[in-house]
């Protein structure tokens, strides 16, 4: 499923226009952005959560020359499903 595809069902399921059903799945996207980019936990009980998970910096290889590559510690996101989730996704 694609975002558009996820408009079409979110406009259908709450009878939104699309217009409205963009904007509301838009300021979902963005309130999930602005939290993790600020290091806070999101948790949507029965769903999941999305959090940011600190990767520390480590040594990789070029695959095409086999030379040492030095990769930079970062930040990175992460979603660790709920119960609910598992439970629907297994159920099928």
């Amino acid at each position: 499923m694609n975002k558009n595809e996820l408009v079409s069902v979110v406009a259908e399921k709450a009878s939104l226009s699309k217009q409205d059903a963009t904007s509301a799945v838009d300021a979902v996207f963005d309130a999930l952005q602005s939290a993790m980019a600020n290091g806070d936990d999101v948790r949507l009980v029965g769903f999941g959560t999305f959090s940011v998970s600190a990767r520390a910096a480590s040594k990789g290889r070029n695959p095409s020359t086999g030379a040492e590559v030095d990769i930079p510690a970062r930040n990175v996101p992460r979603f660790t499903p709920g119960k609910g989730l598992k439970d629907a996704v297994n159920s099928k």
